[in-house]
């Protein structure tokens, strides 16, 4: 998601791509990408506790993997993924289109 926002900041909102949009799209879509992640924490982490209860010999390490990956890759969405999209990513404006004549 943090892909089509930056191509929406240049093609729609006439942003050059650069180290300022990079940040920019980054910031905004920070708080969706936190609040998923809580919200989704909130919801295993009482899973995770009790892994050791009796019945739930495979919710409570699901949980803690679940977790991990979702630890893991929102520090990648935030951080890692707009480096590599400043570094490798290629977004240009739209051409403008082109009025035809009736």
């Amino acid at each position: 998601m943090i892909l089509v926002h930056y191509e929406h900041l240049v093609q729609n909102e006439g942003a050059d791509w650069g180290l300022e949009t990079a940040r920019r799209g980054a910031v905004e879509r920070f708080c969706p990408v936190l609040m998923t992640a809580t919200i989704t924490w909130i919801g295993l982490v009482p899973l995770a506790i009790g892994s050791g209860d009796p019945g739930r010999e495979i919710e409570g390490p699901l949980a803690i993997v679940i977790l991990g990956g979702l630890l893991t890759s929102t520090a990648l969405t935030l951080f890692v993924l707009p480096t590599l999209a400043l570094r490798y990513g290629r977004f240009e404006q739209a051409p403008p289109e082109i009025a035809h004549a009736s």
